[in-house]
């Protein structure tokens, strides 16, 4: 991922260094089992303890030659570590470095995301609590439909984002697993206590059997469980870049001091950071779509899914890493302009209020379909007069057109109208749905 869009933490999970690091520490720890098992002597485990070390630079000189990364990084070890080297990997394979190595990456990246879910969860509630009556128009097929309130809006995304939680941890359950088994996973040259040894330091539980290498569903669960992630915080930038758009401008992106939002035009302030996340988010969709490709491999192994592996999985994580802090910024530094959303609600003249009227009809004995003639009649006229440049003397609005129809008016009373044009019967349910989202 390029730098641009990586986190310091994130990034270093996935460095060379880090990566060589954590090799060194499973070599070092299957050779302690092999100490303990009596396989090794103590004073190979002391000297490589003191002396291992390794170079990148030097690796990578290395594997030029040999074409091979963990042969690579065996020999620049031994380069320090001398004679003693040659217990070090001891019939260990590749893949029982790389995997583990890789569940360890990945467990580690998946920590971070779910921290910064976490704070985003907190952000996202905090707002939601705070707008929890802030009273605004629902839309369907991007058209006014009826009156909600922009908490219920944030209160639906943290139940999602709580949900995506719930799956990454699943995930994070299927990846946090270890596999020292040796060529095509039977514990030929070494027995499953090196194995167990490894996987309890690193609090990875041992899988319970291999064929040389992890099974790639587990990583496919996990990228496709961080891809889903993904969907939702595009979902909620949609949001935002729509509640930005000129003619709606109901919330919208802090916009700094000092920052500029065009180089042609220095009026715009446009949705920059939420346009990024939804760059990024299908990029993540992209790659997941590699490690799904990745479950079937030849036989006990083949290395097609190495490849790519190499590029996704840093990718997707520091790319959601990034997309998870970016929005929980975007929550937090949101402006929420209520007065634009009470003008947007009271711009179609009371038409938002039409199914509340449909179902009153119904409820006094109209048919449904004569209730929703009469009803559409009224609306559709108010929705031709609201297209013409200007209003007539003679224009009414829905409610003023409804109180003044006599048919309707034998049907409803005055005080039942009052009732249908309130906006208390679509807040009478928020505490209610509050509670169920939040538990408070």
């Amino acid at each position: 991922m390029i730098s641009r869009y990586t986190r310091k933490e994130a990034g270093e999970i996935w460095s060379e260094e880090y990566k060589f690091q954590l090799w060194l520490e499973i070599e070092i720890l299957a050779l302690e089992a092999m100490v303990k098992a009596g396989r090794v002597p103590q004073e190979a485990l002391d000297n490589v303890r003191k002396k291992a070390h390794f170079d990148v630079a030097r690796i990578a000189e290395i594997e030029n030659d040999v074409k091979h990364d963990v042969i690579a990084f065996l020999t620049n070890v031994a380069e320090y570590v001398g004679e003693s080297a040659r217990f070090l990997h001891l019939g260990m394979t590749s893949s029982d470095l790389l995997d583990t190595c890789f569940s360890l990456q990945l467990t580690r990246a998946l920590d971070l995301i779910l921290s910064g879910l976490d704070a985003l969860l907190e952000a996202v509630k905090r707002r939601a609590l705070q707008h929890k009556f802030t009273v605004c128009v629902g839309r369907s097929h991007g058209v006014h439909a009826e009156p909600t309130t922009f908490g219920l809006k944030l209160a639906c995304w943290y139940s999602e984002l709580c949900r995506h939680k719930r799956r990454l941890g699943f995930a994070r359950e299927d990846i946090a697993v270890g596999a020292i088994s040796g060529p095509v996973g039977t514990y030929a040259h070494l027995g499953p206590d090196i194995e167990k040894h490894v996987c309890e330091v690193f609090g990875l539980k041992p899988v319970a059997v291999s064929t040389q290498i992890i099974q790639r569903d587990r990583h496919a669960h996990l990228f496709s469980s961080m891809a889903g992630l993904g969907n939702t915080l595009e979902k909620i930038c949609v949001e935002v870049r729509h509640l930005q758009r000129t003619e709606v401008r109901e919330a919208e992106e802090n916009f700094t001091k000092g920052q500029k939002g065009s180089s042609a035009m220095p009026h715009k302030r446009n949705p920059i950071l939420s346009e990024n996340v939804t760059g990024l988010a299908r990029l993540v969709r992209s790659l997941s779509q590699a490690a799904m490709e990745n479950v079937a491999l030849w036989h006990e192994r083949d290395i097609s899914h190495s490849s790519a592996e190499r590029v996704i999985a840093p990718d997707i994580c520091i790319a959601l890493d990034f997309m998870v802090n970016r929005v929980r910024s975007i929550i937090d530094g949101l402006v929420v302009y209520v007065e634009n959303m009470q003008k947007n609600l009271e711009s179609t003249e009371g038409l938002v209020f039409s199914g509340s009227l449909l179902v009153a009809l119904a409820s006094k004995g109209l048919s449904r379909e004569d209730a929703y003639a009469l009803v559409q009649n009224h609306a559709m006229a108010v929705w031709d007069e609201l297209s013409k440049p200007g209003r007539g003397e003679n224009f009414s609005s829905f409610p003023e057109r409804i109180r003044a129809d006599a048919k309707i008016g034998a049907i409803l009373t005055k005080e039942e109208l009052d009732e249908v044009f309130s906006l208390a019967p679509h807040l009478q349910h928020v505490d209610y749905i509050f509670s169920r989202v939040f538990e408070v």
